[in-house]
């Protein structure tokens, strides 16, 4: 009996234990919402709240509301976690219970940090008890009431300059204007103004047609139709028309437009896939990244960080509290090694050619000059350039957006001093030895039907006349001798199959062994044809240790207080080569028999090597020839340029070249003396 009697007592205690656990520990519950609300799943929020909070705000209303705020202050790396005491809260005499919670989140206007309370309520629902939030509005941000509205302002961070050695500026921060329309100041007649301002403009009619329909616009509202640049003559022509506006506006602007356009590049809005990846980087959708060249290898250091401030405000906007703010940090400006007097004329010197050219300080490596022709106006792309305009681009011929310096082709015979070069390092070339070539053309014992042709029909050469005549037969027979092993080794020396030390991404000069895939390919590669190639940047930079004993130099594009040499390359030649060389450069200029002589200068003394190569599609027709001429003064070397001009072959070849890269030397040497 009590046996039995005891063991009721039992039961009936697990029962009352049991009627205890009815009430859900509210602790997972509220993690869960913390969880919700940290990965902004805000439907699920929502589903969380107390009766009483549903009644006070909808669904819709709620996932509306958090998502525009968040949105709107860009949170980001956001964290809320509740404060777990070590004794489950007791419920107050309203059956609340409270728990504190910390928030951390990025925003537009900096870092929001913040301790606040959060009250739940236990519910039954569907025969199940549970905790809910009870939801007010200083749930989005401590002090916010209902009717409140948080406003957010962006500060624009300034984007850094990119100026030249001299302070001038390739890519600044200026002016533009808007082009528009204001609709309630049309004329009567307003089809005409329209067609008028279209007309000025160089778009379609539809065009403004559309702008206007946007379902933005009121009668009052200014309706940009077209952006252009300040100074344009059209600006004068539109203010004219009636009903049409103007309105000044911050852009970027490049004022030596196509002169340095594939070297600076352009800016452009960000787009949707971008902004998906840099957001949480501070961008907006709003801002303008770097599309090309400079303006995109420099990104990071331009753009700058944007400031905002974030603030809660009441129905009559009046600003009840400060939740953040952050001072915008403008972008910082980069000074270059470029010369934009030199830049500009190199470029009016090839603006009626297509090719490239490219010019260094050979002592210290600095990069004075990076140019393509044709080029095209950045200002285009940034003012928002029209398709038509674009096509005319893609389909022109001459290929104005193709960034030619970072490319490579046949250096043909400007290649001859690495050659020899290579030829005296490997003492397979006797400098002094004079050489029997008979005729214009030379075939080895054992070729079908190759030859090798020059032009000159000197009956001996030594390597000073080979250079000065520009030989093809004697560096053909001086690669033959050299063989493909020493010839690739002695190329790899000068910075051939491997990056350029460089900010800027150039296609890498290429000569390798499966290139030269026999005797007529390895003949033709002594005189920079069959497959070796090069870029305009590092043909100049193969050209430095003829000038620093041997040492290869490595090329500098930003500008420093006190420039310092800096060597790519060491002993790559012996200074004994190296002299030999520069020599008998002088002399492929300065001779009245070299190649290089005419036009002379007065006062300057040059050394450097032409170059014709040829670019065939069928062995045996005549192919399109490519010109170049790279020089650099002799005395106290401070400029070498190069240049590379397309299509050259009813022009003289390399001699059309030669009095282009003179005149810009006689220029710069003269107005712009190096130090």
């Amino acid at each position: 009996m009590k046996q039995r009697l005891g063991i009721m007592l039992i039961a009936l205690l697990l029962m009352v234990i049991a009627g205890c656990s009815d009430t859900p520990n509210p602790e997972p519950r509220i993690k869960d919402y913390m969880k919700n609300w940290q990965s902004m799943n805000f439907d699920k929020m929502y589903d969380m709240l107390s009766d009483s909070s549903k009644k006070a705000i909808k669904k819709d209303d709620f996932v509306k509301k958090y998502s525009a705020i968040y949105g709107g202050v860009n949170a980001q790396k956001i964290s809320i976690k509740p404060v777990i005491p070590k004794e489950e809260p007791e419920p107050d005499k309203n059956g609340n219970i409270t728990y504190t919670y910390n928030v951390k989140m990025d925003t537009v206007a900096g870092p929001v940090n913040y301790k606040h309370k959060i009250k739940m309520k236990e519910q039954e629902k569907n025969d199940k008890k549970n905790w809910y939030i009870n939801w007010d509005y200083s749930l989005i941000f401590p002090g916010m009431e209902k009717g409140d509205k948080v406003r957010v302002q962006t500060n624009k961070a300034k984007r850094g300059e990119i100026l030249d050695r001299n302070g001038n500026g390739l890519a600044v921060n200026g002016m533009a204007y808007q082009v528009g329309i204001v609709p309630q100041n049309l004329p009567e007649n307003k089809e005409a103004s329209k067609e008028e301002l279209a007309k000025v403009l160089g778009i379609d009619k539809k065009t403004i047609d559309n702008a206007l329909n946007a379902s933005w616009v009121q009668p009052g509202f200014f309706v940009p139709v077209k952006t252009i640049a300040e100074g344009d003559p059209r600006l004068k022509k539109v203010e004219k028309i009636k009903g049409v506006s103007t309105q000044s506006i911050e852009t970027r602007v490049y004022p030596y437009k196509e002169a340095a356009s594939h070297l600076t590049g352009f800016v452009q809005p960000i787009k949707a896939d971008e902004l998906k990846k840099l957001q949480s980087h501070g961008y907006e959708s709003t801002d303008m990244i770097g599309r090309r060249g400079l303006e995109k290898f420099y990104e990071k250091q331009l753009r700058g960080t944007n400031g905002g401030v974030i603030r809660i405000v009441d129905s009559g906007e009046n600003e009840k509290r400060k939740v953040a703010e952050k001072e915008a940090v403008d972008g910082k400006s980069v000074t270059l090694n470029i010369d934009m007097y030199l830049q500009s004329d190199l470029y009016n010197q090839m603006k009626k050619d297509v090719g490239t050219a490219s010019a260094i300080n050979p002592k210290t490596g600095e990069v004075l000059a990076l140019v393509n022709s044709p080029g095209f106006d950045p200002n285009d792309f940034v003012l928002g350039i029209s398709s038509s305009k674009y096509q005319s681009l893609e389909k022109d011929p001459k290929q104005p957006m193709l960034n030619r310096f970072a490319y490579t082709y046949a250096p043909g015979s400007t290649f001859k001093p690495i050659t020899a070069s290579i030829g005296l390092e490997t003492n397979k070339l006797d400098p002094n030895k004079e050489v029997q070539i008979s005729g214009k053309k030379w075939q080895k014992k054992g070729w079908d039907k190759k030859f090798v042709t020059r032009v000159a029909t000197v009956p001996s050469v030594d390597l000073e006349k080979a250079l000065m005549y520009s030989d093809n037969i004697y560096f053909a027979q001086t690669a033959l001798a050299i063989g493909k092993d020493d010839m690739v080794k002695g190329a790899e020396k000068f910075g051939f199959n491997e990056d350029i030390p460089f900010e800027l991404d150039f296609e890498n000069s290429s000569l390798t062994k499966d290139d030269i895939n026999s005797e007529g390919m390895l003949a033709d590669t002594g005189y920079g044809q069959g497959r070796v190639e090069m870029n305009i940047l590092h043909l100049g930079l193969s050209y430095t240790p003829f000038i620093n004993n041997g040492n290869l130099i490595a090329p500098k594009l930003e500008k420093e207080d006190k420039p310092e040499q800096k060597i790519w390359k060491k002993n790559v030649i012996s200074s004994e080569t190296a002299s030999r060389i520069r020599s008998d450069l002088v002399k492929v200029v300065e001779d009245k028999r070299g190649t290089g002589y005419k036009p002379p200068l007065k006062n300057l003394v040059l050394a450097g090597k032409t170059g014709t190569a040829e670019l065939k599609s069928k062995i045996g027709e005549k192919g399109k020839e490519n010109g170049y001429f790279v020089a650099f003064n002799q005395k106290d070397p401070s400029l070498l340029i190069s240049m590379m001009i397309e299509g050259v072959q009813d022009k003289g070849g390399s001699h059309y070249v030669i009095p282009k890269v003179k005149n810009s030397f006689k220029s710069y040497m003269k107005e712009k003396p190096l130090r």
